[in-house]
């Protein structure tokens, strides 16, 4: 169902991120490609984008916790030019993973402020963790707010698995800034204990909702688990629901094939997304 173009490596995570575009992020002006029942291809690109960075904020917080508290790893995910302070009091750790001005991380990420990471004990095999922002950018992008995190060590099929519940405000170089609401299952099913991330694969579930400042709201459940993987910023396979207002399509990853294709289905009709 997608063409097979190489794409570039990653998200995220983006699950990397997420959704379908056809032009690079720093552009917010793309023409419309589908004006059909209200679902079109720059509402779409926008919430693609928001969506991208939210996971790809995820996959940060999920390998900070991961390297401090679940798994010595002989490759770490994060570059030298992270500082990572940890500190506990009362029974909380608290977890602060330092940008500075502008530092690359080993997945490609582009990185500036502060991520705040806090945590209690483990109760029954599982753990609340939440995680704020500080002056914080993405590729270029602001990012606000915050998410708790349900971890559980192990789940019903022995996998580790977070549940992320996050409200956070993405906002662009132009001035346009999204909000995405969403509850999502972050399943990891491959690369647990090997001691690296470069061979870290997840199947995400759940749902979202997308509000712009431009006036759009945009809703999307996932219907067919979308499986990310940690050296691809785009997911490899699942499909998406998403609506707005009386439009409704659905947005297919393909077959498993690592590039930077989709495809969108509205009223029987197929558009090829390009994503970021």
């Amino acid at each position: 169902m997608k063409s097979n173009l190489l794409k570039a490596g990653v998200l995220l995570f983006a699950v990397s991120s997420f959704l379908f575009t056809s032009c690079s992020e720093n552009d917010d002006s793309q023409d419309v490609n589908d004006t059909s029942v209200e679902l079109t291809a720059e509402d779409s690109r926008q919430a693609a984008i928001a969506q991208e960075t939210s996971d790809g904020v995820y996959d940060i917080v999920e390998s900070a916790y991961v390297e401090q508290e679940e798994e010595a790893r002989n490759t770490s995910f994060f570059s030298d030019c992270v500082i990572i302070t940890v500190s506990s009091e009362n029974g909380i750790t608290f977890v602060t993973l330092d940008f500075g001005l502008g530092c690359q991380l080993n997945n490609g990420n582009v990185l500036s402020g502060k991520i705040n990471i806090t945590y209690g004990p483990v109760q029954n095999g599982t753990r609340t963790i939440n995680y704020s922002f500080e002056n914080f950018t993405f590729n270029g992008k602001g990012v606000e707010g915050g998410a708790t995190i349900f971890r559980e060590r192990n789940n019903a099929a022995g996998n580790p698995q977070s549940t992320v519940n996050k409200d956070i405000v993405v906002s662009f170089p132009s001035g346009l800034t999204v909000d995405v609401s969403a509850t999502r299952e972050f399943e990891w099913i491959e690369g647990v204990g090997t001691g690296t991330w470069v061979d870290n694969a997840y199947l995400v579930t759940g749902n979202r909702t997308v509000n712009a400042s431009t006036g759009f709201t945009q809703y999307g459940i996932i219907t067919d688990a979308l499986r990310r993987e940690a050296t691809c910023p785009f997911f490899v396979s699942g499909a998406v629901e998403v609506s707005r207002n009386a439009g409704m399509g659905i947005l297919d990853f393909g077959d498993g094939t690592c590039d930077n294709l989709a495809t969108l289905t509205v009223n029987g009709n197929e558009h090829v997304i390009i994503l970021n």
